[in-house]
């Protein structure tokens, strides 16, 4: 994995975030805007996918979450909801050595079991064979809600309730995050939008509650390092507090 070492030098390793999220938004918008197919923006993003992956593993990001499609997405065009799983199983193909070579481990959050058989077992393949990698973890958010898995996490919690197995006030903070898909990460430090669109859209909505957010007008397609770099360095900038006051 390449990198430009003179801009990774203007970050701080010791204030780096451990885990960074990202709703890759603007495939379709940048696609538009050049008069391609919507799905000719999807497969350029593909590629941003590759470059944000690589450069955490050099800049030396722990944790990084990729909002690849949401359990909204389904109600898409067919043609479209076809060609993203298409291209989510080449990249589970495509990418598995890369993974594997740079000990980075795939993991994935959300209704998994709603993707194609073929789709399902490219990911679950490439979870296995990175299993064992421990320099980095990416988190594909596949089929994913954050209300539905809120409403799982209360489901749970409550089957336990009725069963006596758990009392009313032992229910706090820890253990709904115990109770999420996200339970063995922690939660993001920051949080980036690209498109210039100012909402979540039901993306980690427990997790979010303290992370630094930054919007950036880029399309997917077009993000760089050299902006995620940017970012990052807006970031160390930036005091977090966590609803408190400086001494």
């Amino acid at each position: 994995m390449n990198s430009n070492d003179t801009s990774i030098e203007e970050l701080d390793p010791a204030r780096l975030p451990a885990h960074v999220a990202i709703i890759m938004d603007g495939n379709g918008r940048w696609a538009k805007k050049r008069l391609m197919n919507r799905i000719k923006g999807h497969e350029k993003g593909s590629e941003a996918v590759r470059m944000i992956v690589r450069a955490c593993r050099a800049i030396g990001i722990k944790y990084l979450t990729l909002y690849a499609f949401s359990t909204e997405n389904w109600q898409r065009p067919k043609t479209e909801v076809s060609a993203l799983m298409k291209l989510l199983k080449n990249f589970m193909v495509s990418e598995r050595r890369e993974l594997l070579d740079n000990n980075i481990r795939l993991i994935t959050i959300g209704q998994t079991k709603r993707l194609p058989d073929d789709v399902k077992k490219a990911l679950y393949e490439t979870m296995a064979v990175t299993s064992d990698n421990d320099g980095m973890t990416l988190n594909l958010a596949l089929s994913y809600g954050a209300r539905d898995e809120i409403t799982r996490a209360v489901q749970n919690i409550s089957e336990q309730v009725k069963a006596g197995s758990l009392a009313l006030d032992e229910i706090n903070e820890e253990l709904v995050s115990a109770s999420l898909f996200t339970k063995d990460l922690p939660d993001p430090d920051l949080m980036i939008r690209t498109s210039g669109e100012s909402r979540i859209s039901n993306f980690l909505l427990w997790q979010l509650a303290y992370s630094e957010i930054h919007i950036t007008n880029s399309m997917w397609p077009e993000f760089t390092k050299e902006e995620f770099i940017s970012i990052l360095c807006d970031y160390q900038n930036r005091d977090r507090r966590f609803g408190k006051i400086e001494e």
